[in-house]
């Protein structure tokens, strides 16, 4: 038992001891019975919101007319909600109103079976009151009671029961899916960040590709990534892609992903999104000239549109404009490539061309040169300290002004390429070839 299911069951003791009902609830029950870890833990209770905040020293009423507070205990948050009856959706996301009511009432407005149930944290007992053991067993996302009802009561449900099939490798149920179909036109009509964060972990939480086929089938693709659905049926010269158009060469790629970060993960869907714009027929052959710039402010926009964080897109873009300069890297001079090795983010870099690679012709040289520059170069090639500062060339006679820097950055194209190896050599050096810019 980790810590925090310690702590959890800790708070459902201490809800227990005051004469209330304390039940794990949710994921936490789900994962457990499939065998996993769960992450976090909710706790659903009988205990109103007021009573919850006087049992615990530490909480934060999160929603409090929703009957939820978080109860901090070593410095880590649980959710723990009232047993409730949901009125009404008016917005997509949350009820006008609710009820306070009973285990079976709160398990009916859930949004999928596997999520339904509740465990006892003393007896360890199940408490399922809508199939979901049954659906677990079977591999099934399925909506609790009429499906069309709990999509349209909250829209996010339709990427949550893809990134649930795509991360557990279930299928969806018929009739939940007919439904998600129907509802995916007005999924835009919620907040993008909720939008942005669940596109996130369909690529991040496992089975990206999985993920992405069915929000391609669910009609979810064309509402919040066009530019993703844009790649379907757009050729490429079958000498570098093989697989075929960059959609499949996508989802080829997005199959590799294991555990990936964030940026990695957006690089991987996005790197080839300016493809459709690019495309030209040049005899026997397609071009993409131009894909990897334009496709970079397309990342930009994509990403701003999910409402990722600025530090994502900006090593987003970055990957989606480099990512072509690894095949690259065999033909560079020296200097010029212990640059590029020695960029924030290289590695990054490399593992997105590793994927590009062995999405289409397997052809790997490229990535391990780079790997094999990388060792033998070292950290201390890559990255040395400057033979001289602008300090040492003011010190020297040269007057200030904009050369300065120009010298500066000749001295280290020479120090790169092993030229120039002390700070006395460089000194010498710049005397000889900038006599006229000394006072």
């Amino acid at each position: 038992m980790n810590q925090k299911e310690t702590l959890a069951r800790q708070i459902a003791a201490q809800l227990r001891a005051a004469g209330y009902t304390a039940y794990f609830a949710g994921g936490c029950v789900r994962d457990r019975l499939l065998g996993r870890e769960p992450s976090d833990f909710d706790i659903a209770t009988d205990a109103p919101a007021e009573t919850v905040q006087h049992l615990f020293s530490r909480t934060v009423p999160v929603g409090v007319q929703f009957g939820v507070v978080l109860v901090v205990m070593e410095g880590q948050a649980f959710e723990v909600a009232t047993f409730r009856a949901d009125s009404v959706y008016l917005d997509g996301r949350r009820p006008a109103s609710v009820r306070f009511s009973s285990p079976q009432e709160d398990a009916a407005r859930r949004d999928f079976t596997i999520n339904g149930m509740f465990l006892d944290p003393v007896s360890d007992r199940v408490i399922d009151h809508v199939g979901g053991q049954e659906d677990l067993r079977a591999g099934i996302i399925r909506a609790i009671g009429d499906p069309t009802a709990r999509i349209y009561e909250d829209r996010l449900r339709t990427l949550r029961a893809v990134r649930f099939a795509a991360r557990f490798g279930f299928t969806i149920d018929p009739q939940t899916f007919d439904a998600i179909r129907a509802a995916a036109p007005h999924l835009a009509d919620i907040a993008w960040e909720r939008i942005g964060d669940e596109i996130v972990r369909i690529l991040c939480d496992g089975n990206a590709r999985r993920g992405f086929e069915l929000l391609d089938a669910a009609a979810l693709l064309p509402v919040v990534l066009p530019e993703v659905a844009a790649l379907k049926g757009v050729e490429q010269s079958p000498d570098y892609h093989p697989e075929g158009d960059v959609f499949t060469h996508t989802l080829l790629l997005l199959a590799q992903l294991e555990q990936p970060r964030e940026t990695l993960a957006l690089g991987a869907l996005l790197h080839d999104v300016a493809k459709p714009l690019c495309a030209q027929r040049a005899e026997h052959r397609i071009t993409f000239y131009g894909h990897c710039e334009r496709g970079a402010e397309m990342a930009v926009a994509i990403c701003q549109r999910l409402r990722r964080s600025r530090q994502v897109w900006e090593r987003v873009e970055w990957l989606v404009r480099q990512h072509l300069r690894v095949a690259d890297a065999p033909k560079m001079r020296v200097s010029t490539l212990k640059r590029f090795l020695a960029q924030d983010g290289i590695d990054e870099l490399l593992a997105l061309a590793r994927l590009d690679a062995l999405a289409s012709n397997h052809n790997l040289s490229a990535y391990e040169f780079c790997r094999t520059k990388q060792l033998e170069f070292g950290a201390a090639q890559l990255k040395p300290p400057p033979l001289l500062r602008g300090r040492d060339l003011l010190a020297m006679g040269f007057t200030p002004g904009p050369h300065i820097g120009e010298i500066l950055a000749a001295v280290e194209e020479a120090q790169l390429d092993g030229r120039l190896t002390t700070s006395a050599a460089a000194a010498e050096w710049v005397r000889e070839q900038y006599p006229d810019a000394q006072g």
